[in-house]
């Protein structure tokens, strides 16, 4: 009784304690319990929140480029259905034209800036001497813009007219240009044709120009190839996507009627100076010019058979302000030009897409640079939507992936040629940097020059 008396009589003590009040560092201990408690439950919500909001940039960001990287596939797509249904639609060919008599050839005027181009301008003007092409149709002029060396007098040795320009305050060629045609009577030609004093022609560069008369209301744009090629893998791979643009990307946009990309060798016809003038001054005036004509509804057609040749840079060094510039121009035109571009009443909704296609290309190594780099970034940390984000940046690739494999089944030495592209992924790795970097010189009008050295014979 006794034993069962006592556990009876423990059992309120019990009670006690289990309700006995928290001493006073248990009740300073809970409060800080709790708060850590909710410190890391709003930590944790802010983490997950956090976490959200990186997955949402980052689909959006790699959506956007995607959408951005695919335009020039889907506007090759549908040029290609175009072309499909222009061919199928087709009537018979007409005879091929009989070469014009020499008097009625169109008469060119050659425009050549240079500055401090000593090194290679003898080459040039000695390449525009062997036209095959009327002496009396062709007239060549030296522009020597702000030169310090031998430029004008070498211009002066080989014959032709040179107009020497000194203003140091507004360097650069397309000012050169502007500045020359002021001074030049081009009214009296059929067409101006824009030639660096670092190319080349071929001998019938002339002759293929005259091909595409009448030119006075029409702009041209050659081929352009690389002369020094067989160098090393840099040379390369550049002769090869220039192919790539020139005879594959450029010929199906010439068959549906699109605008192609100025660049060197432009000819411009006197008509379409004196109707828009001479408005490029940007550090890329051959893709402002692009960017003006075609919004207002000038037709820029590829002529193949008229081929210039440049001196293409050898070594990383050499090309990297070259490439810095041309990228940063193009954004820079791409950013002022693209809302008159889509606002034009001149040119249809096929041609707008297909414009900011070619000013927002980032070329071809960075292209493959930028889906490498996002596409691995979404299929690591599965975003929503990664598998569709992947797959769109790869499809992406279809169109340079096809004109480069198009390019090398032509290229004269296309077993050399593949061996060059495993440089491409250093070259990507450089291109890539170089692309970065060129965000600084955005919107920059300064003209920087591209190292020059001397040359031997070439020819394209």
């Amino acid at each position: 009784m006794a034993g069962r008396s006592g556990a009876v009589s423990d059992a309120p003590a019990a009670r006690h304690l289990e309700r006995a009040p928290p001493t006073a560092l248990q009740r300073d201990a809970c409060p800080c319990r709790a708060t850590r408690i909710r410190g890391r439950r709003a930590s944790s919500r802010r983490s997950r929140a956090g976490r959200l909001v990186a997955m949402i940039v980052l689909t959006v960001l790699t959506a956007v480029c995607a959408c951005v990287l695919l335009l020039p596939t889907v506007s090759d797509l549908i040029s290609l259905v175009r072309a499909t249904r222009r061919r199928s639609e087709r009537p018979r060919s007409a005879p091929p034209a009989r070469p014009a008599p020499p008097g009625t050839l169109p008469r060119l005027l050659v425009l050549v800036p240079a500055h401090n181009e000593e090194l290679v301008l003898a080459s040039c003007l000695g390449s525009l001497a062997l036209q095959r092409y009327p002496t009396e149709r062709l007239t060549t002029v030296v522009v020597a813009d702000n030169c310090s060396d031998r430029t004008a007098a070498i211009a002066r040795g080989a014959g032709v007219r040179c107009l020497e320009r000194h203003a140091p305050a507004e360097p650069g060629k397309p000012r050169a240009i502007a500045w020359a045609l002021h001074q030049l009577p081009f009214a009296e030609f059929d067409a101006v044709v824009i030639v660096d004093a670092d190319t080349v022609v071929d001998r019938d560069f002339a002759s293929a120009l005259a091909t595409a008369a009448p030119l006075g209301g029409r702009v041209a744009q050659p081929y352009n190839d690389v002369s020094n090629r067989s160098e090393n893998a840099l040379t390369r791979m550049a002769a090869v996507l220039s192919a790539a643009n020139h005879r594959f990307a450029f010929g199906l946009k010439n068959r549906v009627g699109l605008n192609v990309p100025l660049s060197a060798g432009m000819c411009v016809g006197t008509e379409v100076l004196t109707a828009h003038g001479w408005n490029a001054f940007s550090i890329c005036e051959d893709w402002e010019m692009y960017a003006l004509l075609t919004e207002r509804g000038v037709r820029i057609e590829s002529i193949p058979g008229a081929r210039i040749a440049a001196l293409e840079a050898s070594s990383l060094r050499q090309g990297a302000s070259q490439r810095r510039r041309w990228q940063a121009g193009k954004l820079t035109v791409l950013a002022r030009r693209w809302r008159s571009l889509v606002r034009s009443d001149h040119i249809g909704v096929v041609q707008k897409l297909d414009a900011l296609a070619e000013l927002s290309a980032v070329g071809p190594a960075v292209h493959l640079g930028m889906v490498a780099l996002l596409a691995g970034l979404a299929l690591l940390l599965r975003p929503p939507g990664a598998a569709a984000l992947a797959a769109a940046l790869a499809a992406s690739l279809i169109r340079p992936t096809t004109y480069t494999i198009s390019a090398l089944r032509v290229d004269p030495e296309p077993v050399r040629a593949l061996v060059a592209f495993a440089f491409l992924p250093a070259y990507t790795l450089w291109r890539f940097g170089i692309a970065l970097s060129a965000w600084k010189m955005l919107g920059e009008a300064r003209w920087v020059r591209t190292e020059r050295r001397p040359l031997s014979d070439r020819s394209p």
